[in-house]
């Protein structure tokens, strides 16, 4: 009995001993408390900022600010140089960032086919909305005028 009282002594000395040497090496090494939160605050900021930085959007990100998902608007990829697709129809997958886009490609300004074909690369990042054209859209309709009856 005396044997293992003895041994149980002996057991919780070297237990302790090892607690305080690990606690002795804990704060030894660490930073101050202030300077870990200083340290992970400016990670965070700068993680933010470059999330915020350019991520750039794909084809329905950027349609879907525009009047009736982009349908009649003109959009092109940004480092695309005088092509674009004039949207004429849109299947939009529930997510609301994914689907299908059918177009009338146009090359400077000038529509290169009649019918509408299926636009590749539309999940990709880069699409841009093509600001003037459908002001040129507007400028170019002619007024009707009321027919005298």
């Amino acid at each position: 009995m005396a044997a293992l009282a003895s041994r149980l002594a002996t057991e919780n000395a070297v237990s302790f001993l090892r607690r305080s040497f690990n606690l002795i090496r804990t704060l030894s090494t660490s930073a101050p408390p202030s300077l870990a939160v200083a340290a992970s605050a400016a990670a965070e900021v700068a993680e933010a900022r470059k999330s915020k930085q350019r991520k750039k959007k794909n084809l329905f990100e950027v349609a879907q600010f525009l009047p009736n998902w982009g349908i009649g608007f003109q959009m092109a990829k940004s480092h695309w140089r005088d092509v674009s697709y004039e949207i004429t129809k849109i299947n939009l997958y529930k997510d609301g960032r994914h689907g299908k886009a059918w177009g009338v490609r146009h090359k400077a300004g000038i529509a290169v086919a009649d019918a509408p074909v299926k636009i590749s690369g539309v999940h990709k990042r880069g699409w841009k909305y093509i600001a003037d054209s459908k002001r040129k859209v507007i400028e170019t309709k002619p007024a009707e005028e009321p027919t005298p009856a």
